[in-house]
C-alpha cells in the first residue's frame, strides 16, 4: 500500500486514478460504499483506485483546537484501504493555503494535475473548498466540466440514524463498543507503543498489563474494563510466547486506576494466558464489548476478586 504525504510523492499511471474523497475517519461502513464504488469505477475505466483523505482533520485548521477524537491513525485508513482495494491513499497535507482555495481551484490542483483523475466518489454530506462552498452538486458539475465522472453516494442508514464518525464517537463515549463495531465493520482499534505504568500490575496484583501509549486525538472508550484483542504490529521476535501479527484475547482496563489514586488515564491490557517482554512494542487493542465500569475498591483483595470476574467474562464475551 502506497501512502502518499506530498503532491511530489504521488505516482499515477497512465490510466489515470478513480477517486474516494472524504475524511473517511474510522473508514466506518458507509465509508466502504464510497470505497468499493471508487474501485469497481477504476476498474471499469482501468484506473487505478486511489483514497484521498485529510491530515490533518481540516477542523483543526479552520478551528484550531476543535480537532475531534481520531477513530484512525493515518496509518491504520491506509491499512484498512488496502483491504478494501485501494492501491494507494493520498493523505492531502490540508494547511490554510489549501483551506482558501475555491472548489474549482481544489478539484483543478487536486484532481486534474495532482492525481489525473478520471473518476471521483463523494458522499451525500461531502464539502470542500473555501468555507466550506463546494457541495456534492458542485462537485458533479465542476467534473462534468473537466470530463470527469462523478457519483454521489447516499449516507448509510442503520437503526434509523445515519452511520457517522460522530455517531460512533458517542457510542464509543458511552462504553458501547460493541455497538461501535457494528458501526465500523470490525472492533474500534487503539493503538501504541507500549510503555512502563505504575508496574503495579505484574508485580503486586499478578495480572502483568501491557500500557499502551496513545497517539494524539485518539478516540479512547469510556472508562471502564472490555473485553476484546491485543497483537503485536510489528515483526521483531518476542522475548515470551506472543507471537507478532497474532492476536490474543485480553482483558482491557481504561481509566486512572481509582483504587490506587492514580490521575494518569490510561488503556492497560491483561492478555489472558501468555507472558512476554512487550516495552517498546508497537501494539494494538481491540474493543469487543463492555465488560464493567471502572470501580474504586476499599481493598486490593475486593480488586482482585473483580478482576477475576473481569478474566471469567472476557473468557465468555470471547468464546474462549
Amino acid at each position: 500500500m502506497q501512502l502518499w504525504r506530498t503532491f511530489d510523492e504521488i505516482v499515477i499511471p497512465d490510466g489515470g486514478s478513480s477517486v474516494a474523497l472524504g475524511v473517511f475517519d474510522g473508514l466506518h461502513r458507509g465509508h466502504q460504499s464510497l470505497v468499493d464504488r471508487a474501485v469497481d469505477l477504476g476498474r471499469e475505466l482501468g484506473a487505478d483506485p486511489v483514497l484521498v483523505t485529510f491530515d490533518p482533520h481540516p477542523v483543526e485548521v479552520v478551528r484550531p483546537g476543535s480537532h475531534p477524537s481520531a477513530l484512525t491513525t493515518l496509518e491504520r485508513r491506509a491499512e484498512l484501504a488496502g483491504e478494501y482495494g485501494m492501491e494507494a491513499v493520498f493523505a492531502l497535507p490540508f494547511d490554510a493555503e489549501m483551506a482558501s482555495w475555491e472548489p474549482a481551484a481544489f478539484v483543478d490542483n487536486v484532481l486534474v494535475d495532482g492525481l489525473d483523475c478520471r473518476a471521483v466518489v463523494v458522499g451525500r454530506n461531502f464539502t470542500f473548498g473555501r468555507k466550506a462552498a463546494g457541495t456534492p452538486e458542485t462537485m458533479a458539475r465542476l467534473c462534468t466540466e473537466r470530463d470527469i465522472t462523478c457519483e454521489i453516494v447516499d449516507l448509510l442508514s442503520d437503526g434509523g440514524e445515519t452511520v457517522s464518525s460522530t455517531r460512533i464517537r458517542r457510542l464509543l463515549s458511552g462504553t458501547d463498543v460493541a455497538a461501535a463495531a457494528e458501526m465500523l465493520g470490525r472492533p474500534h482499534r487503539v493503538e501504541g507503543p507500549v510503555v512502563h505504568g505504575a508496574g503495579r500490575g505484574g508485580r503486586d496484583l499478578g495480572y502483568p498489563t501491557a500500557n499502551l501509549e496513545l497517539p494524539p486525538y485518539m478516540a479512547v472508550p469510556a472508562d471502564g474494563v472490555y473485553a476484546g484483542w491485543f497483537s503485536l504490529l510489528d515483526d521483531d521476535p518476542v522475548d515470551g510466547s506472543i507471537v507478532p501479527g497474532r492476536r490474543y484475547p485480553a482483558a482491557i482496563s481504561v481509566g486512572t486506576n481509582p483504587t490506587f489514586g492514580d490521575t494518569t488515564r490510561s488503556v492497560e491490557a491483561f492478555v489472558l494466558d501468555e507472558t512476554a517482554d512487550l516495552y517498546g512494542r508497537l501494539a494494538a487493542v481491540d474493543f469487543v464489548d463492555h465488560v464493567r465500569d471502572m470501580e474504586k475498591f476499599s481493598s486490593v483483595d475486593e480488586l482482585l476478586v473483580a478482576m477475576g470476574r473481569d478474566v471469567t467474562r472476557t473468557r465468555d464475551v470471547l468464546g474462549i
